[in-house]
């Protein structure tokens, strides 16, 4: 099934990286878009899933394809464990959605019979071939270079993907049949990451949003090694959102990370939470809430200022409990993510998905609220009214104007007498009640305190001494500032 694209937009041309484990696929790849962004290292077998991205060559789009080594014959059973069966069909479907394939050989290594194999594999299937014959480095001595004449490709090209040489000629080559169809301009699209610890359901939770199997799912934790990129159209009541769902490696403690290309894996996963728009935080489903290493990820959420939606993935496997009771000890176990809303799914099955692309949608909805100043003033004032905060010292904490500065996530600029004076409680409590009032339910909501005259007071004054009767509440005068702020 072709990666889902949204109907008002012009299909890129797709090209698919192929050959067998260790030719330097992934170099190539990270090469030809001039980013690192596939997981390069000298052990075999670091690629598993289909790594795609889109690049700009010479002003024309096109999508490409990163794929996992071919390690085994066609109709070959025998010794075949289950990554090496994964790996082989994510290539074939690599290799049915292509337009162009490059078929990557090593020329240090000269031609062997997994590349004979792979190459009747890829004449079969009438797409067009280019034979990429990569590691040609400098001016060393190339002795099996002609050996892949054998395999009677016509269109060959010598490249160094570490040097990026023979880089330009071999995308010429490879986009000179799409010209016309790839002067398009790529639609901003929301960037959606899947984020949590090892085996809790994330490439499954990935897989049912795309209704294909797009990355690998195991019950080995790990399995995921690359943030995965694919590009979908999420379909939400009447509108459709160009979307890029992003799957990640599971987020380990730091001292049970083992090997380089774990450790690899892992700053992926955070340079995709610091990028991404959304965050789909899975969690297991269990009595007992979340475990330790979903409280660190949590922190890291929340010091990103992302939006998020805690998804509690394998609903099924929780037996015998009600919504209620485990969504109170998710809370009770996951305090900084009070503000983000909760969705029980089954990624197995398919439960309440549904639920989440609404819950996606409003939270998408909320992303882009802009507030006035006098709606946020009137909030302020009546959270002071409702709970005053305790004094600290001989002064007492007041804010004489607020304001909305920026969104995602929703900042607010509240121009007080003392920062110091107020309490971190208060200041939490301030957070909850702006969440709630103005319904920013999945955003964290950040509040700046600066430091300014009394001349600008705007909440109301309590008189605290006319206790059990009702209290007249009496504005304090107000001096708009000279700089320009207004309502």
């Amino acid at each position: 099934m072709k990666e889902q694209q949204p109907e008002n937009t012009v299909c890129l041309p797709t090209i698919a990286i192929v050959g067998r484990p260790n030719v330097g696929k992934s170099s190539l790849f990270n090469s030809i878009l001039k980013r690192r962004h596939a997981i390069v290292h000298f052990d075999s077998g670091v690629t598993r899933d289909r790594v795609s991205s889109t690049g700009v060559f010479e002003g024309r789009r096109f999508r490409l394809v990163d794929t996992g080594g071919l390690g085994m014959g066609k109709g070959e059973k025998r010794g075949v464990d289950f990554w090496d069966r994964s790996i082989e069909k994510q290539v074939e479907l690599a290799i049915e959605d292509a337009d162009v394939i490059f078929f990557v050989v090593d020329v240090t290594c000269g031609l062997t019979g997994l590349d004979e194999e792979a190459a009747a594999r890829l004449r079969s299937t009438g797409k067009p071939v280019i034979l990429v014959i990569n590691k040609v480095d400098g001016d060393a001595a190339t002795p099996h270079l002609h050996e892949f004449d054998r395999l009677g490709f016509q269109r060959t090209f010598e490249v160094s993907s570490l040097h990026r040489r023979g880089i330009p000629a071999l995308m010429s080559e490879a986009l000179r049949e799409f010209t016309g169809s790839t002067d398009v301009q790529e639609q901003p699209r929301l960037k959606i990451a899947v984020l949590g610890r090892p085996n809790v359901g994330k490439s499954s939770l990935v897989n049912k949003l795309l209704g294909e199997e797009r990355v690998i799912v195991s019950d080995v934790a790990g399995t995921t090694r690359d943030s995965i990129d694919v590009e979908f159209t999420l379909n939400s009541a009447e509108e459709q959102i160009p979307a890029l769902l992003v799957d990640t490696a599971g987020l380990r403690k730091r001292s049970k990370v083992d090997g380089a290309v774990e450790r690899y894996s892992t700053m992926r996963a955070e340079e995709t939470l610091r990028n991404s728009d959304i965050i789909l935080f899975v969690i297991e489903s269990s009595p007992t809430g979340a475990t330790s290493q979903d409280k660190t990820i949590a922190r890291m959420i929340v010091d990103s200022g992302k939006p998020v939606i805690i998804v509690s993935n394998k609903w099924d496997e929780c037996t015998g409990r009600k919504a209620q009771e485990v969504l109170a000890e998710i809370r009770y176990t996951l305090p900084h993510l009070s503000f983000a809303p909760v969705v029980f799914t089954c990624a197995k099955t398919g439960y309440n998905f549904r639920e989440l692309y609404r819950v996606i949608a409003e939270l998408r909805a909320r992303m882009a609220v802009k507030l006035s100043t006098a709606m946020v003033n009137r909030v302020v004032a009546d959270a002071f009214v409702k709970t005053a905060p305790q004094r600290v010292g001989v002064k007492a904490f007041k804010v004489y104007y607020g304001t909305m500065t920026a969104n995602p996530p929703p900042t607010f600029q509240l121009f007080v007498n003392d920062p110091k004076l107020c309490p971190d409680n208060y200041k939490t409590y301030l957070e909850k009640y702006i969440t709630k009032a103005f319904e920013l339910t999945g955003l964290p909501v950040r509040l700046i305190f600066k430091e300014r005259e009394r001349r600008e007071l705007v909440f109301p004054k309590v008189d605290r001494r006319k206790k059990g009767r009702k209290q007249r509440i009496r504005p304090y005068r107000v001096d708009r500032p000279d700089d320009g702020e207004r309502d």
